[in-house]
């Protein structure tokens, strides 16, 4: 298996620290409000690999943080009348709603910030102590310079950074810092009203970067397999990590470093944030769209590349997913039938998929390699349905391998196949019968009335040599 590393810049072997066990963090939400579906990528995609990782034998521990501290928060809960935490406990819940939904696995741990105060205080003490970081009138900055290969993952030069920096630096902070590039470990407390800790330094609060670098060594251990997140996260959070954590520990914090894509919308492909006001949340969508079809559209896209997020695409994988089903029913009815004949190229082609489905999941997370060897697979078993006489024990392994790939993409068959009952249920029951005892007299034109009547309840008919079949388009 070959993972792209974003570190070294290209494809490595994926060789884990201990022998079939996976550490892996992933940067979780701030939580001030919903998340939207560029926050739910980096959810979807990394819940994939993971599954993935699983499927193949893996155990893997995966922590996934939450920030229920920061400007953003103060801020919001501040124009509510609330707390932090009440402000924290309110999108965290509607976070594991929105996941739940999504069917995206709970993290092994999910550490708060807030619960880690002690921890994040004594590693900035450790810090200081080695030289790596400083203290100037209650606020903690890290010497981002003394860090040799500062930038290294972002692949950025010190010098250019320094001169962005210090565009950016409001009048009241460069005068604090000693490099325009040294960034905050612990933040002052700026108002009386203002969430705060007791620490070394006075009351206040810890930066952001310093929050992942505890929750991860702590639960994880000093080196972990794989740290995971948006690309937007690579600079200067992921590099602020990797430079918190190894001055500390003396050891490399990360192995594999990966980084998923943005969601853009529109013809313009732009991204999708709040800043710029053309996000679209996971809760509201969820009141329209099948949480699985939103679910699989966003897993289909392999995690480094962009998701262009339309009605168009959903409707896509919405029909794809159709296809996918109308499969499964198929196989199904067939499978309660007795007689059965042996297909070795049905068998063949069903192993071929399993390898050539690993294949492309091995390189790198290839989803749409993956999934284009599901499709290619769906018209071979179809084929052997429409025979007097199928493989049986083919068709329940298809069923088998099926149910398996498509929970990588968090598609869980049985929900996918189980129709909902409906309260004009027996009226089309009612219709179906009418309409086979019309063609049963050869009133035709009465059986084509019923026909365009159902087609305009959105419902799909299937004559087969067993009676008439029905299922909602």
């Amino acid at each position: 298996m070959k993972i792209y590393n974003t570190l070294t810049r290209q494809k490595e072997e994926f060789k884990p620290l201990v022998p079939g066990q996976v550490s892996m963090y992933v940067c979780g939400p701030t939580v001030y409000n919903y998340i939207h579906i560029g926050n739910a990528r980096s959810s979807i995609a990394f819940d994939t690999i993971r599954r993935y990782l699983e499927y193949k034998g893996f155990d893997v521990k995966y922590v996934s943080n939450f920030t229920d501290v920061d400007d953003k928060m103060i801020n919001e809960a501040r124009a509510e009348g609330i707390t932090v935490p009440e402000l924290a406990k309110r999108y965290i819940n509607a976070f594991m709603e929105d996941t739940t939904a999504l069917n995206i696995e709970p993290a092994t741990l999910h550490p708060r910030a807030t619960e880690e105060i002690k921890d994040i205080i004594a590693f900035i003490k450790t810090l200081i102590e080695k030289g790596f970081a400083y203290e100037v009138d209650g606020d903690v900055y890290y010497r981002a310079k003394k860090f040799t290969g500062y930038g290294k993952l972002s692949d950025q030069d010190i010098a250019s950074l320094e001169e962005g920096a210090s565009q950016h630096v409001n009048e009241a902070e460069f005068a604090k810092k000693e490099d325009p590039i040294d960034f905050a470990l612990w933040k002052k407390q700026k108002q009386s009203d203002e969430i705060a800790w007791d620490s070394p330094w006075g009351k206040g609060r810890p930066g952001w970067h310093i929050e992942c670098s505890v929750m991860s060594t702590k639960y994880l251990g000093d080196t972990i397999d794989i740290h995971g997140g948006g690309q937007d996260l690579e600079f200067p959070h992921h590099e602020n990590e990797i430079a918190q954590s190894e001055a500390k520990t003396g050891k490399k914090f990360v192995n594999y470093w990966m980084h998923n894509g943005f969601v853009t919308v529109g013809k313009d492909e732009q991204k999708m944030s709040k800043s710029l006001h053309n996000f679209v949340t996971v809760h509201d969508i969820l009141k329209r769209v099948d949480p699985q079809v939103l679910r699989f559209f966003m897993a289909s896209v392999q995690y480094r590349k962009p998701i262009n997020y339309s009605e168009e695409n959903l409707k896509q994988a919405a029909i794809i997913l159709d296809k996918i089903k109308n499969t499964v029913l198929n196989v199904q009815d067939k499978l309660k039938e007795t007689n059965s004949q042996e297909n070795q190229d049905l068998t063949i082609a069903i192993e071929d998929s399993e390898n050539r489905f690993k294949e492309a999941m091995d390189d790198d997370f290839n989803v749409q390699n993956a999934l284009s060897v599901v499709y290619d697979l769906l018209p071979v078993i179809n084929k052997n349905i429409s025979e007097d006489t199928s493989d049986l024990s083919a068709l329940r392994k298809f069923l088998q391998h099926l149910e398996k790939w498509l929970a990588i993409f968090g598609v869980d068959i049985d929900k996918l196949t189980t129709e909902k009952v409906s309260d004009d249920d027996a009226e089309i029951e009612e219709l179906v019968k009418k309409r086979d005892e019309a063609r049963k007299n050869k009133d035709f034109a009465t059986s084509d009335t019923i026909r365009d009547q159902l087609a305009e309840m959105n419902i799909i008919l299937q004559d087969t040599p067993k009676g008439t079949k029905w299922r909602r388009g």
